[in-house]
């Protein structure tokens, strides 16, 4: 089945316009004429098409006019700008505002199809490119910076666990976002604009945590000198963000698991039952089966909380992603502290690329603040690295900023030392019977380098052309296959 396009033609020589209507008659669009540029704003701006065939001499107004409006709205709609003025001026005032191609009359119908047919085509195209970047291949989302794989999973599960009232359940090491990753969830719901109240249950001493979680009547205990809300009332509409869940004293995980079940709670000291609605959300960086199991977490409170489960990455799992948030968080702190710096240079981003950061996102944090603060210039260089990244820079390859990571396969024939392999052996083989898996092959290369290297993995991955973080990766999942 061909769709329809809705096409609006606005111009004011009737018989001009029936000729266009006449050309496209057969086309798969819908053609609404209109005399006016006021006309063509009020379509515009209430239901706008496709594409737009804009006579820029109007009675009431400059076409320009109009195509100022579309850019500044935006509205998502292709234009094709109708002019009897030949002029390079006009044409370029017009490709300026937005306007994808443009008409000198007189044309022919061949001229006419074949122009609107491209524009929308092209359009059509814009949408598809738009699309991708918006829901596959996001570089930014909600305050994260990374197009890793790993992150577009994470954006994927926050689309789609946002819209429903479950509980997410967040785990991931310390700084790797996980409050970022609960205000995403928060402001990609339908409580957007209520509010985000978050709780860092390991921060609060236990014998004040239940009040600030369900509040406190006055002479409730000592201190309590007027009544007070909790997180649960503050929540109410909106979204409560527990981050530690894990730390939760035993007693109070009994309370917490009744009040999630019955949306009621009581103040401390308190008798009267309080009804909310709310969107609970937790994290923590531990392994919360291993707490159940060893007894320090509530099965029952467990699986209440555990419905959609998200798993945060460590920074060394979003290889491409560490420059990328590199270069935001110089620019932010640049900014903050009035430095001029620009950008970092080849030796940095090889440093940066390679370390395994395990403070995460965090600790990328503060050594870029730490540069930032103690240093001047427009380029950060590598005398101005904190320890421990200002030991790394000698045995690291500068990374351009226009350079990828080689492939491992350029050393597929050297000898190398196989997991169960003699050392001699060539990844080349001499028949097909002794061909091996890629995989395999890959692992021996790797493995090999870090023997080389005499066990530096930095090292190793400056001379296979990839990053260390790729290298700790791959090592975890050969770890996790074989266990």
């Amino acid at each position: 089945m061909v769709s329809i396009s809705r096409v609006l033609l606005v111009e004011d020589t009737v018989p001009l316009a029936r000729t266009y209507e006449a050309y496209l008659e057969g086309e798969p669009y819908d053609i609404v004429h209109v005399e006016t540029g006021q006309e063509a704003l009020d379509i515009l701006n209430d239901n706008p098409p496709e594409a737009v065939l804009l006579d820029l001499m109007l009675p009431d107004m400059d076409g320009l006019s109009i195509l100022e409006h579309i850019s500044k709205v935006p509205i998502d709609t292709a234009v094709i700008v109708i002019t009897a003025n030949a002029s390079l001026n006009t044409a370029i005032d017009a490709m300026r505002l937005g306007a994808l191609d443009f008409l000198v009359k007189p044309f022919n119908a061949d001229r006419l199809r074949v122009t609107l047919n491209n524009v929308l085509e092209r359009q059509q195209l814009s949408h598809i490119v738009e699309t991708y970047r918006k829901d596959i291949d996001r570089e930014e989302y909600e305050g994260f910076i990374g197009k890793s794989l790993v992150m577009q999973r994470v954006y994927r599960i926050i689309d789609s666990a946002a819209g429903s009232k479950a509980t997410v359940f967040i785990t991931g090491e310390s700084g790797t976002g996980k409050e970022v990753c609960a205000q995403a969830i928060h402001h990609q719901s339908p409580r957007a604009d209520k509010p985000f109240i978050a709780l860092n249950c390991g921060a609060i001493p236990k014998d004040l945590m239940e009040s600030e979680i369900f509040g406190h009547v006055k002479g409730s205990f000592t201190g309590a000198v007027s009544d007070r809300d909790g997180a649960a009332t503050r929540a109410n509409g909106g979204t409560l963000f527990l981050d530690e869940i894990c730390e939760m004293d035993m007693n109070l995980q009994t309370k917490l698991l009744r009040f999630i079940q019955t949306g009621t709670f009581q103040k401390v000291g308190g008798s009267s039952l309080e009804n909310v609605d709310i969107r609970f959300v937790c994290a923590t960086n531990k392994d919360p089966m291993r707490e159940v199991a060893e007894g320090r977490f509530r099965e029952d409170l467990f699986y209440r909380l555990h419905v959609i489960p998200l798993h945060m990455p460590d920074l060394k799992e979003r290889d491409e992603d560490v420059l990328s948030i590199a270069e935001k968080l110089l620019a932010d702190y640049t900014n903050e502290e009035g430095k001029a710096f620009t950008g970092f240079d080849d030796y940095v981003r090889g440093v940066f690329s390679s370390y395994s950061w395990p403070g995460n996102v965090r600790q990328l944090q503060n050594v870029i603040r730490n540069i930032v603060v103690l240093n001047e210039g427009d380029r950060v260089t590598r005398d101005m690295l904190p320890a421990p990244l200002d030991t790394m820079a000698d045995n690291i390859t500068p990374l351009p900023v226009n350079s990828t990571e080689g492939p491992v396969l350029e050393a597929l024939s050297k000898p190398v030392v196989s997991s169960g392999a003699d050392v001699s052996s060539s990844l080349m083989p001499s028949d097909k019977g002794n061909i091996r898996p890629l995989d395999e092959m890959e692992r021996d290369i790797i493995e090999h380098a870090i023997l080389l290297c005499d066990g530096n993995v930095p090292q190793a991955a400056s001379h296979l052309g990839i990053s260390a973080s790729t290298i700790y990766r791959k090592r975890q999942a050969w770890e996790d296959a074989e266990s």
